[in-house]
Parts: C-alpha cells; structure tokens; sequence
C-alpha cells in the first residue's frame, strides 16, 4: 500500500499545473513543496509573458508545449478568474544586415503553426509602437503573444488542485529517493513517503533527482535573470510586448506591460553556480538599463520602483524534458523548465496527466470542479455594489495598501481561501499588497497585524517569506 498515487516534487507552476490536472480523475496525488507557499522560487520570479511559440526549434517539445499552452490559456484563464491579456509582441530589427535573422524567425514560427505572424515594415511598426526606436527596421508582429499574471497563475491551478483533492505539504523538503520494485520512497524532512508514481518538477533541482533514480545523468544550469519594475504611472509606454532579437543566451531584454499595469523590463541571462542566488547585482541590474534603451526610447527610468531576480532551470540540451525515465519506470521528468515555461505550463500538465491516465487507468471524476472564483476586488465592482459590500462586511471598506487600493477585507481573503497565505510574501502575491509604488512601506506593519490575528499568533511570529524570514521580534502584538 502506497501513501499516494502520485507525488509531484516542486510547488511551481508546472507542479501545480499537473496537480490540477491530475485532480480530474479518482488518484490520490500529493505536491510536496520545500517552501512554505507554492510559488517560490522560478515561478514567481518571471516576466509573465505568454509567448506566441515561433522561437523555439521545429518539432522540439519546447515548440509543441508553447503552441499548445498559448491555445489553452484563455479558456484556463477565464475558468480560474485570473488576468490574462493578448497584448502582441514585437521582435524589432534594429539592422538591415539582421533582416535574414527576422526572416529566419518568421518561418520558423510558420513551421512551428503560429497564428497570425507577420513582418511589419518601419512605418508600420512605429505607427504600432511610437516609443519604440528610430533605428528600428522592421520586426515580427505575433498578435497570439500575451501577458498573465505568473503569481496568480499558480496560485489558482494549486488552488483549483486543492480543491478538487490534492493534497499539499509545505515545508516538507525531499532529500533523498529510493527505488522500491515497484514506486518510490521519498525521504523528506517530515519522514518517509511512499508513491507509486512520481513528477520531477523540482525546478532548477530536477536533475537532482533525477539523477537519483538514472543512470543517464542530465545537468541543469541556474541562469539568472535580472529585472526592473517600473510604476504603474510607466505602464502605457508600450502596449506590445517589446523584443530584440534573441541571441545565444534566448530571448534578450524585453520591455512590456505587465498583466496589472506596470512596465517591466529584462531579463538578463547570467549562468551561476548557486541554485538559491536570487539576489540582483550591479553588473545584472546595468545590463538591463543598458540593454532597454536600444529597443524603446524614452523610457521613464525615475519610475523604477524595485528590482529582482530570478533563476531559470536551463538544462544543457536546451530543451524541456517531459518524459517517462527510460531506466526508471514510473518516474516522470518534467526537467529544463525555462522559458517558455510559463506559457507551456498548461500543456504540460495536460500532458503529463495524459501520460498517467494511460499509464496507471485513471477513471474521470464526476464532480471536479473546473473553475474557481479568485479574491473579490471592491475597486473593481460598480459603486452600488462596492457600498452594498461594505456595508455587510466593513473590512472592504478599511483600505491597507494605499498604493494598490488593497483592502484588510482581500487580505483575510487571501488568509482564509484554500491554501491560505501564512506570510508576508503569501498575501503580495495574492493581493499586490505591498507590490505598489512605496512598496509595503506603508501597510506592512497592518499587514502582519492582520496575519497575526487570522493565525492567532504572536506578531514576531509572522514571516516575510517563512522559516527564519521575521520581520520583528520581542514585540507582543498588542503594542501595534
């Protein structure tokens, strides 16, 4: 007797996106998650670009995952209530010696069955995109390409998986997997699991474990990308999605809107050593302002209002590897998750659920539950309604983040709802709480109060992101 069917190693989003879809049929399935929150580490830490699908190679699983999550994220979108916009996306020639290189592009997309893609010329371009550069040539117009809201994303699939059955253990680290005759033990922190089938979504650490269980080794390289973060005030510099065109390293810096209305520009790609290195550099940080001003002008600089970094699990082959291990049987790769990934992450949950209903005869559920509902904005509601909210519960009506027009009504929300946010960085994520120009200058210490009431602990008990991240200490909360 196993603990659980499945267990899926990794609380990103590709993790989650098989969890949900793996809770459409009758399995026992478990995510555990090192962390104490889904979303920690490459998948909160992106541009949150839902890519049209012409750059990756013809025929590789990168290209049929990308085509296949583009197609499926509005439907995925409008059924788990989170933000998604076909905003377009541009590839700027900046030289006419380059124009083979764009031609080179466009066709592949054609290959690769991309909807809509086109060549615009200079005028057409500019007429498009004013802000982009004078020097700008021509570019490749996607209008499949679209932005989302990478945090929400995965809030709502691990949600919606919850829901529907899944189980989530938080802060549970697996450190070891032994092969049994048939499944696997898992060892963990919080002691010993057993499943007879496991997902390798562990990120920039599945070749770890995957190296684990197979004798043909793969090797996973953490590649950083630095961004910055401008105000909302910045948001309609561009309306596409800007990008030069992409080198060795992928797709180059990127300026583009983000799902809520910011500008977001980057990412640089820097390989390193550390799978934790998450911290921003000066190097990092100057390649991104060095690198925005050659493809959009103008840019507003003063409106940076924060800067971060994330790592990319790029495997060597360049390539996701989404497969069934060929010396291990009944463990599931789902290794090299960079970018695309973010965009693909439906497809692959669709088709490693696939891959399991065929392997193991899994039998559909007649009660799942396909769409949730996400955390109720009273700004986004007509004034009747919002003063008829407020009226019945005043929390809607006690704004906490000034900046974002978050009220403590959202914020207990996002504390109470499946999967609850327990920390400083679990409510940002569900509520942009502390996301906006001061940066939680303002309703950090309201926010924490109110995690440690919903919680019943003490104050100095609430964490930024868990584990050791406090905030305060010695200080009972009823001196706030």
């Amino acid at each position: 007797m196993y603990d659980y069917d499945v267990a899926i190693i990794g609380g990103g989003v590709s993790g989650c996106a098989v969890a949900r879809e793996l809770s459409r049929y009758k399995v026992n399935v478990c995510v555990f998650e090192k962390e104490e929150d889904v979303c920690c580490g490459t998948s909160k830490a992106n541009s949150g670009i839902v890519h049209a699908g012409y750059d990756a190679a013809e025929g590789s699983m990168k290209a049929k995952m990308n085509l296949r999550g583009n197609e499926l994220m509005e439907t995925l979108a409008e059924d788990l209530d989170i933000p998604f916009r076909r905003n377009g996306s541009l590839v700027l020639c900046l030289n006419e010696e380059d124009m083979p290189r764009l031609e080179e592009l466009y066709n592949r997309g054609i290959a690769n069955r991309v909807k809509g893609l086109q060549i615009l010329d200079r005028e057409e371009v500019l007429k498009k995109e004013p802000n982009v550069s004078e020097e700008v040539c021509a570019a490749l117009y996607a209008p499949t390409g679209g932005i989302v809201c990478p945090f929400e994303l995965n809030m709502a699939l691990a949600e919606n998986a919850n829901v529907n059955g899944v189980e989530f253990r938080f802060q549970t680290e697996v450190q070891d997997i032994r092969k049994l005759e048939e499944g696997y033990e898992l060892i963990t922190n919080h002691g010993i699991f057993t499943a007879r089938y496991v997902v390798n979504a562990a990120g920039v650490y599945a070749d770890r474990f995957h190296n684990m269980v197979s004798e043909r080794k793969i090797h996973i390289t953490a590649r950083r990308g630095d961004y910055c973060l401008l105000d909302k005030s910045a948001g309609n510099h561009v309306n596409s999605t800007i990008f030069t065109l992409p080198g060795k390293f992928g797709k180059g810096v990127l300026v583009a809107p983000t799902a809520h209305g910011n500008l977001i520009l980057g990412p640089t790609a820097i390989d390193i050593e550390d799978k934790e290195g998450t911290n921003t550099t000066r190097e990092g940080i100057d390649q991104v302002l060095g690198k925005v001003g050659m493809s959009v002008k103008n840019l507003p600089m003063r409106q940076v209002i924060t800067s971060f970094a994330g790592l990319r699990a790029h495997e060597d082959q360049d390539e996701f590897i989404i497969e069934e291990v060929e010396d291990a049987r009944g463990f599931i790769d789902c290794a090299g998750i960079e970018s695309p990934g973010l965009t693909s992450c439906p497809a692959v949950g669709e088709w490693i659920a696939d891959l399991l209903k065929e392997r193991m005869g899994l039998e559909e559920k007649v009660d799942f539950v396909a769409e949730r509902k996400g955390i109720l904005k009273p700004e986004d509601l007509p004034e009747e309604e919002r003063a008829a909210l407020i009226r019945e519960n005043p929390a809607y009506g006690n704004i906490i983040c000034r900046c974002e027009m978050i009220t403590e009504g959202e914020i207990v929300d996002a504390i109470r709802r499946p999967l609850g946010a327990r920390s400083l960085d679990g409510v940002k994520r569900r509520t942009r709480a502390g996301m906006g120009r001061c940066q939680a200058g303002f309703c950090l210490p309201r926010t924490m109060e109110i995690l440690a009431r919903e919680w019943n602990i003490d104050i100095s008990e609430v964490t930024k992101c868990g584990g050791n991240s406090r905030i305060v200490t010695g200080v009972n909360k009823d001196t706030l």
